[in-house]
């Protein structure tokens, strides 16, 4: 089997050689991050909208934000990038009718790391791509797959829509869970995780593990845990080894470690962390997850099913695969993407032989 990849011309190079005007949807992170690119790019920006409850004079970076309906009346057609990550229903649905009636791109900054995803990445890494597409179990996987690389390329937000599957399939048929099973949440954030995996479980799992370095989130966690039976608490983030690192302050899922970080946090190797034997390991560290199972290999050896995000680093989606079967050579491969866009609910699923 052959990995098809449609898309030849970056979402950059397009948004360069448009004639039409191009405006960034949102403010924020976001629009920092993709205002960089189309300066190294040289893409001109016509200016900013945002939804109307947070315009009310607004400005950012030095231009007036406006509302999708004010660019409208005054330009007949543009071209919109969207600058935020959308994941319900009700934002996803908008930002797909504002597709309908304009040429609307997502385009793909990772999470982590400095690498674009182009297609001039993706041809360096082509045998890479071509060796985890041939791992993969079903036809689904390798559909998603290759919409996510196409997705990654174009910023076409069509190729997530047409490969978003339920996030309940994930314990019903993809990685069933085992009975009296220990369960390694690598990056547990407010205990949402935990809290979906214990309710799957229907309380018939013997322990959880849940890894968390960010103070606020670990305080959420703790809230939020309190009615779980069997679970330890880590306030600390998960690496290949026993150290200390400076962690980002914010709250949300996306605090990580950062030489420029505030919070001096506690890294540990899950190996040294956890003595029995896991038996599903979850990682969503923020771009750390390479090095997480580094210092998870004994469990992972020892037939721990892996679920793993996909979507930090440019290099996740051939790496950490690549990566998972060099450590078990008998773990079989599934992808999913879940309603999100960008790819950030892009998850591997390597399910041990039982």
């Amino acid at each position: 089997m052959s990995l098809t990849i449609k898309e030849t011309t970056d979402c950059w190079d397009f948004l360069k050689n448009t004639e039409l005007p191009v405006f960034i949807y949102g403010m924020g992170d976001g629009a920092l991050k993709i205002m960089a690119v189309f300066e190294k790019y040289g893409i001109p920006l016509a200016g900013f909208f945002a939804s109307d409850e947070f315009v009310r004079g607004h400005t950012f970076e030095g231009h007036l934000v406006h509302t999708l309906s004010q660019i409208e009346n005054i330009v007949d057609d543009f071209a919109v990038v969207l600058a935020f990550a959308a994941g319900y229903d009700s934002i996803y649905r908008r930002i797909n009718e504002i597709a309908a009636r304009h040429i609307l791109l997502a385009p793909d900054v990772p999470v982590a790391g400095e690498t674009l995803f182009t297609y001039e990445y993706y041809l360096e890494n082509k045998d890479k791509f071509e060796t985890v597409y041939n791992m993969l179990e079903d036809d689904i996987s390798r559909q998603t797959y290759e919409n996510v690389i196409n997705f990654k390329i174009s910023g076409k937000i069509g190729y997530l829509n047409d490969c978003t599957s339920p996030k309940e399939e994930v314990y019903s048929s993809i990685i069933p869970i085992r009975e009296n099973s220990v369960y390694i949440d690598l990056g547990a954030y407010n205990g949402d995780t935990a809290a979906e995996y214990a309710e799957a479980a229907q309380g018939r799992y013997r322990h959880i593990y849940a890894f968390e370095p960010n103070p606020k989130n670990f305080r959420k966690l703790q809230k939020n845990t309190e009615t779980l039976e069997n679970i330890t608490l880590f306030n600390a983030g998960a690496w290949s080894e026993n150290v200390t690192a400076k962690f980002t302050k914010g709250s949300g899922r996306m605090s990580r470690a950062s030489e420029r970080g505030e919070v001096e946090t506690a890294l540990l190797s899950v190996d040294k962390a956890v003595e029995e034997q896991a038996t599903l390991i979850k990682l969503d560290v923020e771009g750390s997850e390479r090095e997480a199972i580094i210092g998870a290999q004994r469990h992972i050896a020892g037939e721990a099913d892996v679920i793993s995000a996909l979507y930090h680093r440019s290099e996740d989606l051939f790496a950490i695969p690549l990566q998972l079967k060099e450590i078990n050579p008998d773990l079989r491969f599934y992808i999913r993407h879940q309603l999100y866009i960008p790819a950030w609910e892009t998850n591997l699923y390597a399910v041990a032989k039982k």
